[in-house]
């Protein structure tokens, strides 16, 4: 039986990605900063464990806890809106930080056992919005940009060892707790240089509806650990699938 560790399951695309693979068989290691165990089904197939990605000693108390682990899911993240001229360094940092550097804190960690096993499959879910230039989101576009670029020389460096990485590009998700995550992380878009088009691109954006749905992260996520033939990107919904065609 295999194990997958998923990170940022404590809602949205985590969350559906550890139900679906508890449904399909897999033992589960939920990680998320605050643990739950009420928000997935009781199984002895699963684990709920605490992780901070941007916590070392959270990182190696998680992986010791885990044990052996087939596929990682670096699912952790959040998102953030504002000019770039607005954009604080702060929040740049704190972005990078979770969605750039935790996901590869995390990937080091559980890259050793992989490669002297000579199997294992690094999943990083990152984002459609880095398959064209979008305004407001540059610093969050940016920071998911690096985890590409982390994750495609990955895959060079480890496909000698038998361990495949993969990329997982979700779309927009309203209906999870992503945008509400993200409120708390804007400026600037009230700034009189920038207002008028502010309210304007966002209204542009919540009138379009195409959407991703969490459980489009999910299945993207089960063919990307489960099919070594899947390409190295795999855009997930409707809205991100029309990105990459016109990308294409």
């Amino acid at each position: 039986m295999h194990t997958v560790l998923i990170t940022g399951c404590s809602s949205g695309f985590g969350l559906e990605t550890a139900r679906l693979f508890l449904d399909r068989g897999w033992r589960v290691v939920a990680t998320m900063r605050t643990p739950r165990t009420d928000l997935l089904p009781p199984s002895g197939r699963l684990r709920v464990l605490a992780l901070d990605v941007t916590d070392e000693a959270s990182i190696r108390a998680a992986v010791e806890a885990a044990g052996p682990v087939d596929v990682l899911v670096n699912n952790a993240g959040f998102g953030g809106a504002s000019p770039l001229e607005c954009t604080p360094l702060a929040m740049v940092r704190s972005l990078f930080e979770t969605n750039t550097v935790g996901l590869l804190a995390l990937t080091q960690a559980l890259l050793p056992q992989f490669r002297q096993r000579g199997s294992g499959v690094v999943v990083n879910v990152t984002s459609s919005v880095t398959l064209k230039p979008l305004p407001l989101v540059g610093a969050y576009r940016a920071s998911k940009a690096a985890a590409n670029a982390l994750t495609e020389s990955l895959a060079a460096e480890m496909a000698p060892f038998g361990v495949r990485a993969r990329l997982v590009l979700p779309g927009r998700a309203p209906d999870t707790r992503f945008v509400d995550n993200a409120r708390g992380n804007m400026a600037g878009l009230e700034h009189e240089a920038y207002a008028d088009f502010a309210r304007s691109f966002i209204a542009s954006m919540q009138q379009d509806s195409t959407i991703t749905h969490a459980r489009d992260v999910a299945e993207a996520v089960w063919r990307a650990a489960t099919d070594p033939s899947c390409p190295m990107r795999i855009p997930a919904g409707a809205d991100a699938e029309a990105w990459a065609a016109e990308a294409a």
